[in-house]
């Protein structure tokens, strides 16, 4: 079992797969010697292989992580107390394309839904969808007590309670309006009800503006202002729209069709070492079947753009993608935070030191494949292929947001665990397989074999890309299997 991993051959570190004694000697293969741990090496932590000078960088995944703030020898554990962030504020970026198209594969196809608007959808749901958080109860009552109406076809009836919708101005009252509206059109959702009180200020004329063109058999509003018993007038329409979904039935539908969500949260060294590669493989894998894949978590970018902005198809998509990365960076500054305040103690204990380490072990999960568009948060994927989606590192804002681009899924992973669900199933996959042994309830599938020297990151991969196939055609992810599913909608405004 190895002990160790050299990422890239011009690290300057290795990462330690397993925690390390002082005083092992590990074999550094590529390199053709041994280095002595000068100290306890724990698990997804870094060691310096070479010196490493005051203010040099250290180096890993080919780039720099920070700067040494002390001398190190080899052998030396590289962390918080000698290791510091080089970002600062906004930087200026130049386009160098580097482009590696995907090598074409044979689509395949799972066992989806098929909407009579024609899109593809992997679970047959109704949702009911609050416009203000004072009819939150009220939803949850509606779930509760229709229980009943699910059956057959229908997978479930659920609702995603948030706190807004009243007492917002301006891009925030905005913002929610749009990520609400988002979820209403999500495919896999059969049926909607919307559900408002009557006087907020997220009105119902403006829902019906945001959300435009409509399928009125699909999606039905209640104002509980409007009714004596809105529980009563409620079940009425869930009722009809239990009807409604009913009538759709799995069927084969083509695999360039499916688009995951990318996510990580709770995570540590290993991430970009075991789960995340995985992830960008199995990225891959889908784009190169016509599929669509999302990556966000723009803060966890900064410091990783290397790894991204030269992959973008067109200079039209590369200058999205810098007012995105940029973008980000003034929102922190504006709000007087510095642009580096990551990684989370977490992050830390589990050996991630800056937030470049962490970045390039995140977008791990883009794979190789070209960017082939950049969105905004509440809009939807319309190109096919890996794309960039603005917004935070929050694990709830941007695992909705995924959602809201229309993901059918996510695939989430972590190295501490999490047990929560998006409204799209959230398919949980760890990173070491203590995590996995120890939380099976939680965890959907194990990366931490690759650590373990059992399976090559490409043996992973496949795995992962067949568990995705049986997820979409109806297998329900640990999240799922317990009703976990909850929402967060980014604000940053005022409330009234």
């Amino acid at each position: 079992m190895p002990l160790t991993i050299h990422i890239n051959p011009a690290d300057n570190v290795v990462v330690a797969l397993h925690p390390i004694a002082r005083g092992t000697a590990v074999d550094l293969p590529d390199l053709g010697y041994a280095v002595t741990a000068a100290e306890d090496i724990p698990q997804g932590h870094k060691m310096a292989i070479a010196p490493i000078a005051a203010g040099e960088n250290v180096i890993k995944y080919g780039f720099p992580i920070g700067h040494a703030t002390a001398d190190a020898a080899p052998g030396a554990w590289m962390h918080t107390h000698n290791l510091k962030t080089n970002l600062s504020g906004e930087v200026a970026y130049t386009y160098h394309p580097d482009l590696h198209p995907l090598t074409p594969a044979e689509p395949g196809s799972f066992l989806g839904f098929r909407r009579a608007d024609g899109r593809a959808a992997i679970r047959n749901e109704i949702w009911i969808i609050p416009t203000v958080g004072c009819v939150n109860d009220c939803a949850k009552a509606l779930v509760r007590d229709n229980q009943d109406l699910v059956a057959g076809t229908i997978d479930g009836l659920y609702t995603f309670p948030h706190p807004f919708g009243c007492s917002q101005t301006g891009h925030d009252h905005a913002q929610t309006r749009k990520l609400l509206a988002a979820l209403v059109r999500h495919p896999n959702a059969a049926a909607v009800l919307v559900l408002s009180l009557g006087c907020e200020n997220l009105t119902h004329e403006q829902f019906l503006e945001e959300l435009g063109d409509y399928d009125h058999d699909r999606v039905r509003f209640l104002t509980c202002q409007e009714v004596e018993d809105e529980l009563a007038a409620g079940r009425e329409i869930l009722k009809e729209l239990a009807d409604y979904a009913g009538r759709f039935r799995r069927q084969p539908i083509p695999v360039s069709e499916l688009v995951v969500g990318m996510k990580c949260g709770g995570s540590d060294g290993l991430s970009g070492v075991t789960a995340n590669p995985t992830i960008g493989r199995f990225s891959d894998m889908l784009c190169a079947r016509g599929g669509s894949t999302v990556l966000t978590e723009v803060p966890e970018m900064f410091g990783a753009e290397g790894f991204l902005m030269n992959r973008c198809r067109n200079e039209e998509v590369f200058g999205k993608a810098v007012r995105m990365i940029n973008g980000f960076k003034e929102y922190f500054l504006r709000h007087n935070e510095v642009v580096y305040e990551n990684p989370s103690p977490g992050n830390k204990q589990g050996g991630i030191t800056t937030l470049e380490d962490k970045s390039c072990g995140c977008v791990q999960k883009g794979g190789s494949a070209p960017i082939m568009d950049v969105i905004g948060y509440g809009d939807a994927v319309t190109t096919k292929g890996l794309n960039l989606l603005y917004g935070p590192g929050n694990d709830l804002v941007s695992a909705t947001a995924l959602t809201a681009a229309g993901a059918h899924l996510i695939l989430f992973s972590t190295g501490r665990g999490t047990p929560f669900g998006a409204p799209a199933p959230t398919l949980k996959v760890a990173t070491n397989t203590q995590l996995a042994e120890k939380k099976p309830a939680w965890i959907d599938y194990n990366t931490g074999v690759i650590a373990d020297g059992k399976m090559t990151i490409d043996e992973t991969a496949r795995g992962l890309y067949d568990l995705v196939m049986e997820v979409a055609s109806g297998r329900k992810t640990k999240a799922e299997e317990k009703g976990f599913r909850e929402i967060s909608i980014f604000k940053e405004g005022v409330t009234l």
